[in-house]
């Protein structure tokens, strides 16, 4: 639940620019009294059929009295979105409540011109988000039987509709909650029109460059000279006023003039020149931008001012902007063969996909590429990512025949919790490599709005982790590992051989392997390569055959000194054969050479018979390691997002209301005991009874009705815990020793203000563990957990997951703290009921995810012994929910 809209207000939120079906951009926003002639307009414009559908009966105009009524609403109980694409109304969407105050009806109206675009969907998702922060549960409707296109959309959108047809007309009504169904369907529409959105852009059938230049090395220059050379198989145009012919073909003074639609524009004009280019293209109807301008997010606020300026323009008329400070885009496919960037040459085609949020990055990264000799399917350099980003990317690469990995570098993530579930999906068919600084902390990119965090450190590494990204640390590490998944199978184990002509260099190889974690199938060191090209390489080539057949070897690698009479290419090839042979990786480190014009980096080879070699053995150990983890997540069975049993959502979010209606702005309430257990309940979580008193005969009311022993603790956060500062006093047997306990309690506490009291049956002796939930305003829900104690309390040894949670990441949740090992027995203590563990973290995800108005619960300590876990005090806070990124409404960042 949000802050109420009052005197006409809307919450902030409500308005987003959003992606259609097909690719192009439009703006929702909640509609104004102003809208009238818009409406007026939109509705004139329809055709009569339309009309009809809308209506049940045709009008030519709507009266002062209705266009009052469709445009003066209170964001309450009635609530009306229109869709602009260039400021002209284009779709409208509405909601009014009922006599029933949890149901609306909800009706909708598209414009002909754009039906089919998936306007009617992102209405209804819009509406029902609203809908739901106004208390409202159901929506009905009534839609004439041959209005199919409406009946589509509710039939379409995942919820489970009833409908019955009655005196001509088809009555229908669902459930607005979000389902597993629901989400699916958001989420499938979301990926279709975010891909074709990106795939626009890097298949253009026609580019223009505005701000060409004749002037040798202007960035004008480079861009149209990169595009020619590259041998882009569509239409070119140069945009200059001042010239008449550009790299031999005649220029146009302004895009109006070109003589066919154009597709792509790139942008490379002084940034006061920006805004009125992108006036030309939308008129034009320019469907994408490449903003290489500087001059935005990078000077300062009025920068930012600008570059906000210049999404807002380029969206509300349909277009995606790519930067700006961009270094352009890449797309070696041959039918395409686009360099719209400042690479001075088109790369080797390839099947790795790249991102840049940086251009001074992407410029080392595609250098660092091309050195290497991997070949690339497409490149992006996104500069100060004011739009397209690394997510709208990964919804592009899940699709692409021709991209089989793919590596991103980031400086800021704008949507953590929509980026997280986009990589899980990728991962599981393609390896995602992120290059992210250990300095880069959890921050959206220049230009967007600012807002602080409130995820523990180490959150989003166990984000990533957890999606199955291969996080490295450089440009270079990413690169060495793009090496291995380019063009090698994913090794099916730890089981690694080494080979070498160096009986030491094969030990500090092994020893290197064993510190990554990788088991030592076979160490053959001493191989014998000066024996001349006709007998060492057969029996090298015998030799790695025979230690990849064995079922305990799942990868090799050759680290091999310089040898007489034979070359790199030479051993790369045999290299190559045998991983082709077995199915295994296999991979190369050559050290030792000293002639520069050795070739000992990078991709040896052509196709299939390429192999990925290092100068370094330490770097290839390390990439091959980071694929094997990877791999064995992929190989995972990673389980469903099921909900426990015994889960009541609903109930759950009606106290919630109850509680939130007096609260306001940032402020949180702590719930009390009762409240707390009511909520908890809910999910099948329960709180160890536990009851205040003022007196020493009140404890002993207390102590009977809960039963003997007891213990007394106080109610202060900072000493509950503490039996060294006399805060807690355990098994108290009788009503005598009670009444003692609480005298000598008090006066032991008086030192720090006389803290309330209360007693609480004894708990069964086990290990104190903790748990904690927070909404972070990127992240979303993010729950943790530790053993209770030092480990926390002094040396921060917390995991961290952000939900939805599967059964592997529960699994490996509990198990993700250093100290959890004293779970499973430890010093001849008896392992602990790790199950009950493992339900109350699903219970404790679920509920958190459900509802982001708890801003804040602790379960410390819970006890877990050999048989259940008891939870022995729980902290509940809530407040109005921030708007999580990744919410029940497509919208796009910005």
């Amino acid at each position: 639940m949000v802050d109420q809209p009052v005197d006409g207000e809307y919450p902030e939120h409500w308005e987003a620019d959003v992606v259609l079906r097909d690719g192009g951009t439009a703006h929702l926003r909640p509609i104004h009294p102003s809208d009238s002639d818009a409406v007026q307009a939109f509705h004139m414009g329809q055709s009569q059929n339309s009309i009809y559908m809308r209506f049940f009966a045709f009008k030519a105009r709507l009266s002062s009295k209705e266009l009052k009524r469709f445009t003066e609403v209170d964001y309450r109980d009635r609530v009306a979105f229109v869709i602009t694409i260039g400021g002209e109304i284009v779709g409208i969407g509405r909601y009014d409540r009922l006599d029933d105050p949890a149901e609306a009806e909800v009706a909708f109206n598209i414009a002909d011109a754009h039906q089919g675009r998936g306007i009617g969907s992102i209405l209804l998702e819009h509406l029902a988000a609203a809908a739901h922060e106004n208390g409202i549960r159901r929506f009905s409707a009534e839609v004439l039987p041959e209005n199919r296109k409406m009946l589509m959309v509710f039939s379409d959108a995942g919820y489970d509709v009833k409908r019955h047809f009655d005196d001509g007309v088809v009555s229908l009504e669902f459930n607005i909650d979000p389902t597993e169904r629901s989400r699916a369907v958001m989420e499938s529409r979301e990926h279709r029109a975010e891909a074709r959105s990106v795939r626009d852009l890097l298949t253009p059938s026609s580019v223009a460059v505005i701000g060409a230049s004749r002037k040798w090395g202007t960035v004008g220059y480079q861009l149209l000279e990169h595009i020619i050379e590259g041998g882009f198989r569509g239409s070119v145009y140069a945009i200059n006023p001042e010239a008449l012919e550009l790299a031999g073909m005649m220029s146009f003074g302004r895009l109006s003039e070109v003589p066919e639609p154009v597709q792509l524009a790139v942008v490379a004009v002084p940034y006061e020149e920006v805004a009125a280019v992108v006036a030309d293209c939308a008129a034009a109807g320019v469907k994408g931008l490449v903003v290489a301008s500087a001059g935005f997010a990078d000077d300062g606020e009025r920068g930012l001012a600008r570059q906000r300026d210049l999404v807002r323009q380029a969206r509300a008329n349909g277009m995606r902007v790519i930067g700006p400070a961009s270094l352009g885009i890449v797309n070696t496919h041959p039918d395409v063969s686009l360099n719209a960037s400042m690479a001075p040459a088109m790369p080797l085609r390839g099947s790795l996909g790249l991102f840049s949020q940086s251009a001074a990055i992407g410029v080392s990264l595609y250098a660092a590429s091309s050195r290497r000799r991997l070949g690339l399917s497409t490149f992006l350099s996104a500069g100060n990512r004011a739009d397209v980003s690394g997510n709208d990317m990964m919804q592009y690469w899940e699709d692409d025949a021709d991209t089989s990995a793919v590596g991103l570098y980031l400086e800021s993530i704008g949507n953590p919790r929509k980026f997280s579930r986009l990589a899980r999906r990728l991962a599981r068919i393609k390896p995602v490599i992120v290059a992210k600084s250990d300095a880069m902390g959890l921050r959206l990119p220049p230009g967007h709005a600012v807002r602080t965090t409130q995820a523990p450190a180490g959150a989003l590494d166990a984000m990533l982790r957890q999606s199955g990204v291969i996080r490295v640390e450089t440009i270079e590490q990413l690169v060495d590992v793009a090496q291995v998944v380019s063009g090698q199978p994913l090794p099916a184990g730890p089981g690694l051989a080494i080979f070498s002509n160096s009986q030491a260099l094969g030990k500090v190889v092994a020893d290197s392997a064993a510190s990554h974690g990788l088991g030592i199938g076979q160490v053959v060191a001493g191989v014998d390569l000066d024996a001349g090209q006709s007998v060492a390489l057969p029996a090298l080539r015998s030799a790695l055959l025979a230690a990849l057949e064995s079922d305990a070897v799942h990868a090799a690698v050759a680290a091999l000194l310089p040898a007489r009479g034979l070359t790199v290419d030479s051993i790369a090839e045999v290299l190559a054969e045998c991983s082709v042979k077995s199915g295994k990786p296999v991979v190369a480190a050559f050290t030792g050479i000293l002639d520069p014009s050795v070739y000992v980096e990078g991709m040896v080879g052509a196709g299939e018979r390429a192999v990925p070699c290092f100068s370094n053995p330490g770097a290839a150990v390390a990439a091959l390691a980071a694929v094997v983890r990877y791999a064995g997540w992929v190989s995972r069975d990673h389980g469903h997002f099921v909900e426990p049993e015994g889960c009541d959502p609903q109930a759950a979010r009606a106290e919630l209301e109850a509680h939130l209606r007096d609260v306001k702005g940032e402020q949180l309430k702590q719930l009390d005991p009762a409240a707390t257990r009511s909520l908890l309940g809910h999910y099948g979580i329960t709180v160890l009874p536990s009851a205040g008193f003022d007196s020493p005969d009140e404890a002993v009311e207390a102590a009977e009705a809960l039963g003997w022993p007891v213990a007394l603790k106080t109610t202060d956060p900072s000493l509950r815990h503490r039996l060294d500062l006399g805060g807690v006093r355990l098994d108290i047997q009788d009503a005598e020793s009670l009444r003692l306990n609480v005298l000598q309690m008090r006066r032991t506490l008086s030192r720090y203000g006389d803290p309330a009291l209360e007693v609480q049956t004894m708990a069964p002796v086990g290990q104190a563990c903790t748990f904690r939930a927070i909404e972070d305003p990127l992240l979303g829900p993010v729950i943790s957990f530790g053993l209770a104690g030092d480990a926390v309390n002094l040396l921060d040894d917390w995991a961290h997951r952000v939900p939805p949670l599967s059964a592997a990441d529960v699994h490996d949740f509990i198990r993700g703290p250093r100290a959890a090992r004293k779970l499973f027995g430890y010093q001849g203590l008896p392992a602990v009921d790790v199950a009950a563990l493992e339900d109350l973290a699903g219970r404790l995800a679920w509920l958190k995810d459900s509802h982001p108005e708890i801003a804040l619960l602790e379960f410390n300590p819970v006890l877990c012994g050999a048989s259940g876990a008891v939870i022995l005090a729980a902290d509940v806070r809530i407040g109005n929910a921030a708007q999580r990124t990744d919410s029940a409404r497509r919208a796009m960042l910005g």
